[in-house]
Protein backbone atom coordinates (compact mmCIF):
# COMPACT_ATOMS: atom_id res chain seq x y z
CA UNK A 1 0.00 0.00 0.00
CA UNK A 2 1.12 3.62 -0.80
CA UNK A 3 1.84 6.08 1.87
CA UNK A 4 -0.61 8.72 1.29
CA UNK A 5 0.98 12.26 0.24
CA UNK A 6 1.13 15.20 2.46
CA UNK A 7 -0.76 18.15 0.90
CA UNK A 8 -0.21 20.42 3.79
CA UNK A 9 3.79 19.80 4.05
CA UNK A 10 3.63 20.03 -0.29
CA UNK A 11 1.95 23.21 0.12
CA UNK A 12 4.47 24.74 2.86
CA UNK A 13 7.05 23.87 0.82
CA UNK A 14 5.38 25.80 -2.54
CA UNK A 15 4.86 28.84 -0.14
CA UNK A 16 8.07 28.60 0.99
CA UNK A 17 10.26 28.67 -2.51
CA UNK A 18 7.52 31.48 -3.60
CA UNK A 19 8.16 33.56 -0.70
CA UNK A 20 11.80 32.79 -1.79
CA UNK A 21 11.54 33.86 -5.26
CA UNK A 22 9.87 37.03 -4.40
CA UNK A 23 12.63 38.36 -1.90
CA UNK A 24 15.09 37.11 -4.57
CA UNK A 25 13.40 39.47 -7.15
CA UNK A 26 13.24 42.32 -4.73
CA UNK A 27 16.86 41.99 -3.85
CA UNK A 28 17.54 41.75 -7.62
CA UNK A 29 15.69 45.22 -8.62
CA UNK A 30 17.08 46.45 -5.67
CA UNK A 31 20.73 45.48 -7.08
CA UNK A 32 19.63 46.58 -10.55
CA UNK A 33 18.33 50.53 -9.45
CA UNK A 34 22.16 51.04 -7.46
CA UNK A 35 24.32 49.32 -10.40
CA UNK A 36 22.20 51.57 -13.11
CA UNK A 37 22.72 54.78 -11.14
CA UNK A 38 19.19 55.15 -10.44
CA UNK A 39 19.08 55.21 -6.97
CA UNK A 40 20.25 58.96 -7.00
CA UNK A 41 16.85 59.70 -7.82
CA UNK A 42 14.25 60.45 -5.64
CA UNK A 43 11.47 57.81 -5.03
CA UNK A 44 8.90 59.88 -6.82
CA UNK A 45 10.87 60.29 -10.12
CA UNK A 46 11.98 56.33 -10.08
CA UNK A 47 8.15 55.55 -9.96
CA UNK A 48 7.21 58.04 -12.63
CA UNK A 49 9.94 57.07 -15.04
CA UNK A 50 9.07 53.45 -14.34
CA UNK A 51 4.93 54.32 -14.96
CA UNK A 52 6.16 55.99 -18.28
CA UNK A 53 8.26 52.96 -19.24
CA UNK A 54 5.82 50.74 -18.50
CA UNK A 55 2.79 52.48 -20.53
CA UNK A 56 5.04 53.17 -23.48
CA UNK A 57 3.76 51.28 -26.41
CA UNK A 58 6.04 52.38 -29.05
CA UNK A 59 7.70 49.16 -30.18
CA UNK A 60 10.84 51.45 -31.52
CA UNK A 61 11.30 52.74 -28.05
CA UNK A 62 11.13 49.78 -26.40
CA UNK A 63 13.28 47.89 -28.94
CA UNK A 64 15.88 50.69 -28.26
CA UNK A 65 15.66 50.47 -24.42
CA UNK A 66 16.30 46.83 -24.67
CA UNK A 67 19.23 47.17 -26.95
CA UNK A 68 20.87 49.63 -24.75
CA UNK A 69 19.76 47.46 -21.06
CA UNK A 70 21.32 44.17 -22.86
CA UNK A 71 24.62 46.53 -23.93
CA UNK A 72 24.74 47.36 -19.71
CA UNK A 73 24.71 43.52 -18.73
CA UNK A 74 26.78 42.73 -21.57
CA UNK A 75 29.58 45.09 -20.85
CA UNK A 76 28.78 45.38 -16.69
CA UNK A 77 31.24 48.10 -16.73
CA UNK A 78 30.63 50.72 -13.71
CA UNK A 79 28.02 53.39 -15.68
CA UNK A 80 27.13 55.62 -12.34
CA UNK A 81 29.69 57.79 -12.27
CA UNK A 82 29.32 58.52 -16.28
CA UNK A 83 25.62 58.27 -16.19
CA UNK A 84 24.86 62.29 -15.78
CA UNK A 85 27.62 63.09 -18.60
CA UNK A 86 26.31 60.49 -21.23
CA UNK A 87 22.69 61.11 -20.80
CA UNK A 88 23.40 65.48 -21.14
CA UNK A 89 25.60 64.39 -23.75
CA UNK A 90 23.44 61.43 -25.56
CA UNK A 91 19.87 62.90 -25.13
CA UNK A 92 19.49 62.37 -28.90
CA UNK A 93 20.63 59.31 -29.05
CA UNK A 94 18.95 55.90 -27.44
CA UNK A 95 17.87 57.58 -24.78
CA UNK A 96 16.01 60.16 -26.58
CA UNK A 97 13.13 57.92 -25.33
CA UNK A 98 13.66 57.89 -21.42
CA UNK A 99 14.82 60.96 -21.08
CA UNK A 100 11.19 62.87 -20.89
CA UNK A 101 10.85 60.01 -18.07
CA UNK A 102 12.87 61.19 -15.64
CA UNK A 103 12.44 64.97 -17.01
CA UNK A 104 8.28 64.81 -16.93
CA UNK A 105 8.62 62.52 -13.79
CA UNK A 106 11.22 65.21 -11.92
CA UNK A 107 8.90 68.13 -12.95
CA UNK A 108 5.59 66.97 -11.54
Amino acid sequence: MRKPRDFDAELRSLEDKTRDLKARKVQQLGELVISTGADALSPDELAGALIVLAETKDAGKREAWAKRGAAFFHGRARRPASAPHRDAGGATAQSGGAQPASGGAGST
